[in-house]
C-alpha cells in the first residue's frame, strides 16, 4: 500500500476549480496540500471537493494566500499558523494528522513569502518566517514521526532547479541567504523528496506567464515536498504533473507528488 501526498500552488481555487477537480480525479492523491487559495474559509469550493471523497480544512483570506488540505483520511487534529509571531496576520500555514496503521502521518501545508523586491521589508519578513519554519520543524523532529513540509517554499534550492541562474542571483528566491535558510531545514534531517529520487536538471514546478516561459520549459523549481526520516525511509516515488501547465487557463504552477509505503488505519 502506498499514500500520495501532492502539493499545488493553484493561484485562485475558485478559478481553478475544473482543473483542480480533473486532476484529482486522474492522480488520485490521498492528501493534498493547495497554496494561494485566494479565498475566505466559506467561499472555498468545498462540496465539489467533498464529493471526491476529501475531507477538507482551510485556513483563507480574501484576495491573498490562503492554503487548504484535502484528505481521504480523517483529520485527527489540524491547526491553523506558524508560531513565533503573533503579528503575522498573513493565511500561509495549516497542518494535519492522519492515523496510519504504524502511527501517525504529519503534513504541514506552507505558502512561503515570496520577498521580493529585495530592498523592501519583504525580504527580511521571508527570513524571518523561514528561521519560524525551521524552530517548528526543530521542535517536530524531535517527535520522530512521519513529517511531511509540504508547498510553495519561493526558494530555488540549487542552479539546477532555474533554467538562467545568472538572471536569479539578486531575485528573493535564489538570494543567497534565502539558499542558506533553506539548506539549514535540510540540515536537520529533512529530505528534499525530488533530489532523493534524481539529479536531474530542467525539472520545474513553475513557468511565469509572461514571454512564452512554458513553451521554452523556462521555469523555477520553487515547490517541495520535506520528508522527515521517519518518511524518506518510505519514499517510494516522486513526481511532478508538468502536463498541467499545457491545460487551459492553468495555475503558473503545477502539482508535486510522493508515493509513501504507508498504510492508512
Amino acid at each position: 500500500m502506498t499514500i500520495r501526498v501532492a502539493t499545488w500552488n493553484v493561484n485562485s481555487v475558485r478559478q481553478r476549480i475544473d482543473l483542480l477537480l480533473t486532476w484529482l480525479k486522474e492522480c488520485q492523491p490521498d492528501i493534498v496540500c493547495l497554496q494561494e487559495i485566494k479565498c475566505v474559509d466559506d467561499a472555498f469550493p468545498r462540496l465539489e471537493i467533498e464529493a471526491l471523497g476529501y475531507n477538507v480544512v482551510t485556513h483563507g483570506q480574501k484576495t491573498f494566500n490562503g492554503v487548504a488540505l484535502l484528505s481521504k483520511l480523517r483529520f485527527d487534529e489540524t491547526k491553523s499558523g506558524l508560531a513565533g509571531d503573533d503579528e503575522d496576520a498573513h493565511a500561509r500555514f495549516l497542518e494535519g494528522v492522519v492515523t496510519l496503521k504504524s502511527g501517525v502521518l504529519r503534513i504541514a501545508c506552507l505558502y512561503l513569502p515570496n520577498g521580493n523586491p529585495v530592498g523592501t521589508e519583504k525580504y527580511p519578513y521571508k527570513l524571518k518566517w523561514m528561521s519560524r519554519l525551521l524552530d517548528y520543524s526543530k521542535e517536530r523532529l524531535k517527535t520522530e514521526e512521519p513529517l511531511i513540509l509540504a508547498g510553495d517554499f519561493n526558494v530555488i534550492p540549487h542552479a539546477r532547479d532555474v533554467h538562467n541562474p545568472a538572471a536569479w542571483t539578486e531575485d528573493a528566491l535564489f538570494k543567497t541567504e534565502t539558499r542558506e535558510s533553506f539548506q539549514s531545514l535540510l540540515g536537520l534531517g529533512l529530505t528534499d523528496a525530488l533530489r532523493a529520487v534524481t539529479d536531474e536538471g530542467g525539472l520545474y514546478t513553475f513557468w511565469d506567464y509572461q514571454a512564452g516561459a512554458w513553451q521554452k520549459n523556462q521555469g523555477l523549481r520553487i515547490d517541495h515536498l520535506l520528508l522527515s526520516p521517519q518518511a524518506s525511509d518510505k519514499l517510494a516515488n516522486v513526481g511532478i504533473d508538468s502536463y498541467v501547465r499545457g491545460w487551459e487557463k492553468p495555475s503558473d504552477h503545477v502539482p508535486v507528488w510522493a508515493d509513501l509505503d504507508l498504510e492508512a488505519a
